[in-house]
């Protein structure tokens, strides 16, 4: 049986993800359908590259998420040969149903060809078994996703999520130009490295716009496995109509990002798909802040101070509520404004008409991203809370669970 070449960023070879069945689509062939993507420099110097294959070589220390509807199981680990910090997404592959495997695979394989400083890298992957590891630089702040449940229950300051934002907008600038749709923006694909660096994950969600060396001006392929992304997607997405959708679609997801971020809560998670799409196609965008869009038990947000939650040409204030009792959590004060800018790029992105929305790399002029100074992370290291000690302590080598994962909803990182 022949290998599939997958071409990882160590360019090691990955057995078949079905030994038992071989992929209709040579990948040769899937690499010629896929755009010509931009080959810029790694930012990652080469003698930190991870690239061994041997698992003897991994030391697993703490588990840190779940993904991919909790088929991956994401660790902490230490490449014991070098002692540096690593990543690894362990997935069985013998769970995954064929469509989820044609995921997996494209993920590994894109991930080759992206790069850029605000997109995960790859560094190695390889098969254990049945197992699909995949290696990748250790991001010590995890997700922003994260640093809301942990620091910033009731949302983030406008300088952190400009900073969050800016990198994360930066890297689907990237993946747009590239003639791709990411298709998964959300505040838990968003990671922060010990360093500051943003990059953007959850390449398992990507469409290519270019099939058989033409570029389509829409798609109409709902992303598999959605349930989960349902409240960041865009109008035009959920209504799987003869129109499709294009890249415009992620940048409404931004919009529902930069929402999130604000507030620490996720916009229409409660509410029923039929019911998500009524609100995303009523009237005119809606505040980032609007408390119709958020669980009423949970909401602490409370109108502007005109009394019309429009959140255009005015500064919002808003309520921290109660604090919550947990010492780690940042210390945010009593309440905080966000500016017009703030309004203004959240309501360019949730614009109902696609064609009315900015690109990602106009985005990136909006008067909100003005004060951001590319040439340093300092400005979001100081807006963090102390990069979190680890403590690591001696494992037992890795060996194959004899049980599944159980279910478990809290899932943080994918791929």
């Amino acid at each position: 049986m022949s290998l599939l070449d997958c071409f990882c960023t160590s360019r090691t070879q990955v057995e078949s993800l079905r030994p038992e069945k071989q992929s209709e689509t040579n990948i040769h062939q899937y690499l010629v359908d896929e755009p010509a993507f931009s080959r810029l420099p790694p930012t990652t110097r080469a003698k930190d590259v991870i690239c061994s294959t041997n698992v003897s070589h991994y030391e697993l220390q703490v588990e840190i998420g779940r993904g991919f509807d909790n088929l991956t199981t994401v660790h902490l680990a230490r490449h014991t040969p070098t002692g540096t910090l690593v990543t690894i997404k362990i997935t069985n592959l013998e769970n995954c149903t064929d469509e989820r495997l044609k995921a997996l695979q494209k993920a590994v394989i894109l991930s080759h060809f992206f790069r850029h400083p605000n997109i995960t890298t790859y560094w190695t992957v390889f098969t254990v078994g049945s197992w699909l590891w995949v290696i990748s630089p250790f991001m010590a702040y995890g997700s922003a996703s994260q640093l809301l449940k942990t620091y910033f229950p009731e949302g983030m300051s406008e300088t952190l999520i400009r900073n969050i934002l800016f990198g994360a907008v930066r890297g689907l600038s990237y993946l747009h130009q590239n003639g791709c749709i990411h298709r998964s923006i959300k505040a838990s694909h968003i990671l922060i490295s010990g360093d500051g660096l943003v990059t953007l994950s959850g390449l398992s969600h990507l469409h290519s716009l270019v099939k058989h060396g033409q570029r389509h001006r829409a798609v109409y392929d709902f992303p598999q496995f959605s349930t989960s992304v349902q409240p960041w997607l865009s109008p035009e997405l959920l209504r799987q109509d003869l129109h499709g959708y294009n890249v415009k679609s992620d940048i409404y997801s931004v919009g529902i990002t930069a929402c999130e971020l604000a507030s620490g809560q996720v916009p229409f998670q409660d509410m029923h798909r039929t019911q998500m799409l009524l609100q995303k196609l009523k009237g005119p965008p809606y505040s980032p802040l609007d408390i119709s869009i958020f669980p009423q038990s949970e909401s602490r947000m409370k109108n502007s101070r005109s009394g019309v939650d429009s959140g255009i040409g005015e500064s919002v204030l808003v309520s921290s509520g109660t604090r919550t009792g947990n010492s780690d959590r940042l210390q945010t004060p009593s309440s905080k404004t966000f500016s017009p800018a703030f309004f203004s790029l959240v309501q360019l992105c949730l614009q109902q008409d696609p064609e009315k929305r900015p690109s990602a790399s106009s985005l990136l002029s909006h008067v909100f991203f003005k004060q951001m100074k590319e040439e340093s992370q300092d400005s979001i290291l100081s807006l963090l809370p102390p990069k979190p000690s680890i403590a690591l302590s001696p494992v037992s080598p890795w060996t194959e669970p004899e049980c599944d994962f159980p279910d478990e909803k809290d899932s943080n990182w994918e791929f």
